[in-house]
């Protein structure tokens, strides 16, 4: 074995891992290898918070199966290639594909990276495409979708002021896993700790009683698909009662009124399985708390009514006099979060080629990739770019798009591993490592629960690779046809800066500032150019800039959020909209799903917290233990199901058999299989393949999409479970 360097250096890094954005001491040695990571204690907002999945950043950092240099196709399998070849390819194969026939798909890790904020815009346009999916629609569009319609901005999405409320209710939402989402918040636990030890009270509603539920003054089992009938339970006891306290302008009080009519807790609670009696109380302590804030994620988004739950989450905090006050749910102002819509959010406003399913911010739903694949016409997707992405494992029908994939004419993916999407490219162009590339949270910071700031440069020199951004940049000069080859691997992108800063500089009539931008490079002096423009800005009466970020390693506190109505509304009627036309349709839809008698067994995903969707099995120390891949079934139903140590699960989309755990913690009637499993021998992830497990998408239907955002149906899922 060698020797362990003497020689150590320190640096401070935010980790990228996930949404809570904790601030790192990294200890590298003198060959720039990661040797410990610890929490930094002098961030400000994450105050030394450090889970398993950060860590393990040096592990993921270090993996040996990465790849590290470009692969293009060759027989069954993959060869090494230089970048300038690979490249050409990309290029020479680019110009044959037909105008509108390319599609691209982006994974969760692009809301997370520089390149996916600043570059990923670039490489959408060069495509010329509508096909644009990503990781948003099997997550959190209903959320965004929601937000558009109330705000008129899908980016405008209220968050809990965790540190502030006295009362908090949480619906399918386990961030003692997640670390959090759509709610920027490192250490969430100690957070919920917190607001119950100054006298609060937390309510969790989900069919698990998660290690979230454990923490809460009180847990409900709810039946999977049901939270918007409860919501609209709470929100006909407001009405009913009295209770509305609104502070904000709204509008479309009375048809919110009108549409809760059909909902009495009495009539909602077979559906949810929540007596009457206890959704009144909700609504009672809701109104009566002296802050109170309800928040959903997941397992409310990815069901059958996740833009309507989403919609009634916001309507509950507004009727409650709790949207935009502190304590309540408020908005985040991000240091840098770019520029505001001018114009009113627009759902649909095109729908897929084959089964219409609607455009939502400039996407088409993940759901209908397949389709699109598969079904000749003009129009049908022949070519295929996948960033940071393993749609086979986390989008519907999983087994039906690795099919689809395999028949396509030309397909790149930028990516770290081949794995079970990335093994159909005919190149694979990989990033550096996360210690070699800059750090800012452009997009997680426009949902924190706290105004904060914190900008990470590379660590690592790049040597002879490429960045990230450069990358992306240099792939959407090949496949629009424009010189990408012989010029330099940065060019691409100094090009897409220059013309980003000077038109900016343009629209803000600073032209004549142009120098006073500072940075390493062009991509820094862009995000100097957005934070000396942004809300605490240099140049907007502040002084942050990104000299104030280098001054300051271990990132800044903005303060406590603030309220921000009506400025942030970009709705027409320049009011919050409680009762957008979209989601009063679909009520219609829920009104009778009353009526429908509950399946007789239902599944659900979960969150496991050393777990990030597919991209983590591959490190020895995050597998094993809690984080495995097995069906959780309530005893009494395994009892009754006669199930041993294998049960064999089957859906209307396909058939799996899993390993069974036996647990109190999960509701009869609903069984729980974790997200992103299933890994395949066709990789080169030989952990993740030793800890294969099954991929719980074989049994999501991607025929079944919550019909306003199109996004995938993930929980609630009809199955029967018999022995294996």
């Amino acid at each position: 074995m060698a020797p362990r360097s003497l020689s150590q250096r320190s640096a401070l890094r935010t980790c990228p891992l996930c949404e809570a954005v904790c601030g790192l001491t990294v200890t590298l040695d003198d060959a720039d290898r990661v040797l410990s990571v610890r929490g930094d204690r002098d961030d400000p907002f994450s105050k030394g918070f450090l889970c398993p999945k950060g860590a393990s950043f040096g592990k993921l950092d270090d993996d040996p199966d990465l790849v590290t240099t470009p692969l293009i196709r060759d027989g069954d399998g993959f060869r090494a290639a230089g970048w300038d070849e690979a490249f050409d390819l990309i290029a020479a194969a680019f110009a044959e594909i037909p105008r509108g026939s390319a599609a691209v798909y982006l994974g969760n890790p692009n809301a997370h990276t520089v390149a996916g904020a600043l570059y990923l815009p670039v490489l959408i346009r060069a495509l010329s495409t509508r096909h644009i999916y990503t990781a948003s629609s099997a997550d959190q569009m209903p959320k965004q979708v929601a937000a558009g319609l109330m705000f008129g901005d899908p980016l405008t999405v209220p968050v809990p002021d965790l540190d502030r409320t006295d009362y908090l209710l949480m619906l399918g939402a386990n961030p003692l896993e997640s670390n959090g989402s759509l709610c920027t918040a490192p250490d969430f636990p100690g957070r919920l700790k917190a607001l119950r030890a100054r006298g609060g009270k937390l309510v969790v509603v989900d069919p698990r009683e998660t290690r979230t539920a454990a923490l809460a003054d009180q847990h409900l089992f709810i039946r999977p698909g049901a939270d918007a009938y409860l919501l609209f339970g709470v929100v006909h006891t407001l009405f009913d009662e009295g209770l509305t306290d609104v502070r904000v302008d709204v509008a479309g009080l009375d048809e919110l009124r009108a549409a809760a009519l059909d909902f009495p807790p009495e009539a909602v609670a077979e559906r949810t399985g929540i007596p009457a009696d206890t959704i009144r109380t909700l609504a009672r302590e809701l109104a009566a708390a002296p802050t109170s804030a309800v928040y959903a994620r997941i397992g409310t988004c990815t069901a059958e009514f996740g833009t309507l739950t989403q919609w009634l989450v916001d309507a509950v905090n507004a009727l409650t006099g709790n949207l935009d006050s502190p304590g309540g749910a408020m908005f985040a102002d991000a240091a840098a979060g770019g520029v505001q819509r001018s114009k009113p959010f627009r759902l649909g406003r095109w729908t897929s080629r084959v089964r219409e399913l609607p455009e939502s911010m400039g996407e088409l739903p993940v759901a209908t990739l397949a389709d699109e694949i598969e079904t000749p016409g003009e129009g049908q997707i022949k070519a295929l770019v996948t960033v940071a992405g393993n749609p086979v494992l986390s989008a519907p029908s999983g087994a039906r798009l690795d099919k689809g994939l395999a028949g396509l004419e030309f397909m790149v993916s930028v990516d770290r591993y081949v794995n079970e999407t990335t093994r159909h490219a005919n190149v694979i162009l990989p990033p550096p490592r996360s210690v070699q590339s800059p750090h800012f949270d452009f997009a997680l910071l426009q949902f924190a629960v706290r105004n904060y700031a914190r900008y990470s440069p590379p660590l690592v020199p790049l040597g002879e690779r490429p960045s990230e951004s450069a990358v992306v940049a240099r792939l959407a000069a090949a496949v629009s046809g424009q010189p990408h080859a012989g010029t330099g691997a940065a060019s691409p992108i100094a090009m897409v800066d220059e013309l980003v800063i000077a038109g900016t500089l343009h629209k803000a009539d600073m032209s004549d500032r142009r120098d006073e931008l500072t940075g390493a490079d062009t991509t820094e002096q862009r995000l100097d150019l957005m934070l000396k423009l942004g809300p605490y800005g240099a140049w907007n009466g502040g002084d942050l800039s990104l000299k104030t970020l280098m001054d300051n390693p271990h990132g800044l506190d903005l303060g406590p959020l603030r309220p921000r109505l009506p400025g942030v509304l970009r709705t027409a009627s320049k009011r919050v909209e409680l009762a957008p036309p979209q989601l009063l349709a679909d009520v219609t839809r829920l009104r009778a799903g009353l009526a429908n008698a509950a399946p007789a067994m239902v599944l659900i995903g979960r969150r496991q917290l050393r777990s990030n969707n597919s991209w983590m099995h591959n490190i020895a120390g995050l597998v094993g233990g809690s984080n495995r891949c097995t069906l959780q079934v309530h005893p009494d139903d395994a009892t009754r199901l006669g199930l041993g140590e294998q049960a064999e699960i089957t859906s209307a989309a396909g058939s799996l058999t899993v390993p069974v755990e036996l647990t109190p913690t999960i509701m009869p009637g609903v069984v729980s299989l974790p997200h992103g499993w299933g890994h395949s021998a066709s990789t080169t992830q030989s952990v993740a393949l030793a800890h294969a497990g099954v991929n719980a998408n074989v049994l999501t239907d991607d025929s079944v999409v919550d019909e306003v955002s199109g996004t995938a149906v993930f929980n609630g899922v009809p199955v029967t479970v018999v022995p294996a």
